[in-house]
């Protein structure tokens, strides 16, 4: 087969283990800059350009969609979609999960184990706002954060309306989150491929660190799923319609709570902490699943 893997950066961990699985496996694979390509869409033959020429056909395309290009590289993995090559993680699953409180509200629909979350505005009563969430300690979220980042824990209610309204000043997006002080700073990371559940790993926060990101020194170790903790990564893939994706979940006391849902899992971490050719699986998955016409948008998302 021909794999096109859309990329910003060929020399990512990710996207050069996806080079090395799919060659190993006898495709041939191209890295493509997603901010590169531009569309030519057209109602009898829409294609994508990239340095002044049309891409061949491919057979499958990975998308590594980073979170700042979200829009563009939906837009072009649309494009591939309208003209029948298969997705790996198609676009309107991409906007889905890349939107934190549209992912929230679709868990929340499917009953998925969530933390208690609100979201708002400009609320007449902020301090309304932090009991409907149980009251401090409580997490504040950007909406558009990632890795981490514009992440805050409010130890108290007064400090928790200070952020708040910090944030609303600055006329930022946010959730506001019951904390999970039962995880201990830790939390799951489980990587769903063509809804199973290949691996896992406890990702475990720096020392006074709430925040268990690899990228802000936290450690990773294999882990042994429970068959709830299995079945809620399983079932926030299907909510998100995503054949590949990360699942983040907290263990709290009313049992698995998921965080996010990622839909361009990084594979570094994981396949050193768990030993296992996650690469190679998304490969075997595209092998059995990439027939002409199999995207089931086909575009219209």
């Amino acid at each position: 087969m021909r794999v096109a893997i859309l990329s910003r950066n060929e020399k990512l961990y990710s996207t050069r283990r996806l080079v090395e699985a799919g060659r190993e496996r006898g495709h041939t694979v191209d890295v493509i800059d997603t901010l590169h390509c531009y569309m030519d869409i057209t109602t009898s033959q829409p294609t994508v350009r990239y340095r002044g020429e049309a891409l061949p056909h491919y057979d499958a395309v990975i998308p590594r969609i980073g979170a700042s290009i979200t829009f563009y590289g939906a837009a072009v993995v649309r494009q591939f979609e309208m003209m029948g090559t298969f997705c790996l993680n198609e676009s309107v699953a991409i906007s889905r999960s890349r939107d934190k409180l549209r992912s929230l509200q679709l868990l929340s629909r499917k009953g998925i184990g969530l933390p208690r979350t609100g979201f708002a505005s400009k609320p007449d009563d902020v301090k309304d706002l932090i009991k409907n969430v149980g009251g401090a300690p409580l997490v504040v979220k950007l909406l558009e954060g990632t890795q981490g980042i514009g992440v805050v824990l409010a130890d108290t209610d007064k400090a928790a309306e200070s952020i708040i309204e910090a944030f609303m000043g600055l006329r930022a997006n946010i959730l506001v989150q019951e904390f999970i002080g039962e995880a201990g700073g830790a939390d799951i990371r489980c990587l769903v491929v063509g809804g199973k559940v290949v691996a896992a790993m406890k990702r475990q926060g720096a020392e006074g660190e709430f925040r268990s990101n690899l990228h802000r020194g936290g450690s990773a170790r294999l882990v042994r799923l429970s068959k709830e903790e299995r079945a809620t990564a399983i079932n926030a893939a299907k909510a998100m319609g995503l054949n590949v994706c990360g699942v983040d979940i907290l263990q709290s006391k009313r049992g698995p709570v998921v965080m996010e849902v990622n839909s361009s899992p990084g594979l570094e971490g994981i396949e050193q902490a768990t030993d296992k050719d996650i690469s190679g699986m998304i490969f075997k998955f595209i092998e059995e699943n990439a027939a002409a016409g199999s995207t089931k948008t086909r575009g219209k998302g």
